[in-house]
Order: structure tokens, then sequence, then C-alpha cells
């Protein structure tokens, strides 16, 4: 099979209504690539005025020409706030596209957590906690900085014993990290199939059927608690936060935490006042770039 890449040149501050016009139109996922040697892992600070290149690719069949498409009319209408270049197309063939993607990733430190690959090997140093990851197309790597800050969330929060749910939990990342962590039971869910496959073969390869599950399931305004977790991650967009955070909130047990991200930092007081208006009592607030992870507790006895 041959497939199509797309590729885009766009100020960081884009990259979140960018992401969703190419998650929703091809093959599951984007790669979001820094450019101008900015790499967060290594506690390099973003420049001003940063740019990245979104890749994304769309298997060269009857639907090749309407999803393109649809990602070009989208882009257009997002070059009317900025100055945007065209979409770089580039057809390559199975084997060259598996090459082009892996390339994109590479092992990471963060903490003591360690992301690798699965097509790479690494030696674990004492006390690491070690994550093998095939992330397919789904979304999560620990790349970008929503995934990246977290991750050290993550590892300041979970303890032995908590049960953890992961909202739109793409490659899996933070329900493997939860559960290699200390979680007695992590419950991932997620609307896109790809990212479902992806996820439970993760968990697989980790050795973690017994602790984490992987529902393809997402919440609604309109849901009830599914359970009760000590626990709630939710890495996905502003406007999806606004439009389920109470029912996030409802998850939680009393002075459970939730850890929000996938938030543009000029959104933050929006995101602020859904929470608070849901029983949420903020701890603190990571930024890196332009992105933001909020972390609260949920009040009451």
């Amino acid at each position: 099979m041959k497939w199509l890449e797309l590729s885009l040149r766009a100020p960081a501050e884009y990259v979140e209504p960018l992401s969703v016009i190419f998650q929703r139109y091809s093959y599951g996922g984007v790669v979001v690539e820094h450019v101008g040697g900015y790499n967060p892992d290594e506690d390099e600070t973003e420049p001003d005025n940063a740019t990245v290149i979104l890749r994304s690719y769309l298997p060269v069949d009857s639907t090749t020409a309407s999803q393109k498409e649809h990602i070009r009319i989208a882009v257009d209408l997002i070059s009317r706030l900025c100055s945007l270049p065209p979409l770089e197309e580039h057809v390559i063939e199975e084997g060259e596209w598996m090459e082009s993607w892996k390339s994109q990733f590479s092992v990471l430190h963060m903490g003591r957590i360690v992301i690798c690959p699965s097509w790479l090997e690494y030696e674990a140093k004492a006390g690491e906690v070690v994550i093998g990851m095939d992330p397919g197309m789904a979304f999560g790597t620990g790349h970008h900085p929503t995934t990246h800050m977290c991750l050290a969330e993550i590892e300041r929060l979970v303890t032995p014993g908590v049960r953890v749910l992961d909202v739109g939990t793409g490659s899996g990342i933070l329900t493997i990290a939860a559960a290699k962590l200390g979680a007695t039971y992590v419950l991932a869910l997620d609307m896109d199939p790809l990212a479902i496959k992806a996820a439970w073969a993760n968990v697989k390869a980790n050795g973690l059927k017994r602790v984490a599950k992987v529902q393809h399931h997402t919440l609604s305004a309109e849901d009830g608690a599914i359970g009760e977790f000590d626990l709630v991650v939710a890495n996905l967009y502003t406007k999806v936060i606004l439009d389920i955070g109470a029912t996030l909130m409802a998850q939680l047990v009393p002075k459970g935490n939730i850890i929000v991200s996938g938030i543009m930092a000029n959104r933050l007081p929006e995101i602020e006042s859904c929470l608070e208006a849901a029983g949420c009592t903020f701890l603190r607030i990571d930024r890196e770039g332009d992105w933001a992870v909020l972390v609260g507790t949920k009040t009451g006895k």
C-alpha cells in the first residue's frame, strides 16, 4: 500500500486546532515536531515565535482525495487567522512510511520514567520505570509537552493502591505509567479504534493486562459516575474539557486528584471556572511553552 504524507509548518500556538483537523481526517494520529532545536525533554526553553511541523498520513485509496480536501479547507480557514504555507504532500511506500514514522521517536527520560520505543533496546538503571511503547498511529509518546507534563504529575501523584481513570488514552502511555508506578487498577477510555488497538497492545507488551483495562468509550456531559477513582487524567482538548469537566469531577472519590491537559495557556481561566464550579480546588498549574496542565483535588468529605 502507498501512503500520502501531509505536513504543515505552523506557529506553535496553533498546534491545538490543527491537530484536531489532522486527527479527524487522517489515519488516526498526528506527529508534532518542534523546529529550531527546541527539545523539552532536555529541559530546553521554547523560543519566542516557536514553529512546529505537523505530519499525518492518509492511505492512498478511493477516500484520499476527499479526506485531503477536508484538511485543506480547514487549514485554509485557520490561515485567515495566521499566515500558513500550503500543505506539503509526499507519496511513500508502506515500508518507507514505517521507517519515516519510526525515525520521529527516541528513548526519552522524564524523572524516573523512561519511554522506550518497542523497536529500540534500553538497559534500565536502578529506580527507573521503563515503559515500552509502540504508539501505532495514536497520539501520546512523551514527545509532546502535554504528555510530558502529565507524566510528571502522574509520577508525583500515583501511590501504591490507587485507582486511575485515563480519559482519551491515545497510545496508553499515561495508563501504563500509572500502572507501573503502583496503581492497582487503571481504566483507559478512547473513541478512536486505532488508539484502542495501540493502547491495548502496549498494555499487553508491558505485562499489565491484570491491572489496566482499555475500553472503546468516552464520557459525555450527560454521564454520571462510571466508577470511583482516586485519580482522573484527561489529556484532551480545551473544548472537550469544557464540555465534560463536571463529568470528569464526578468520577473522583472525595479528596481525589485530577490532571487535565491539552490546554493552551490562554484558555486556562475557562478551564479553571468550569472545574471550580464542579467542586475542584486547584493545587498547581504547570506550563511548557504555550501548553498547560492543571492539577486539582475534589473538595468534600
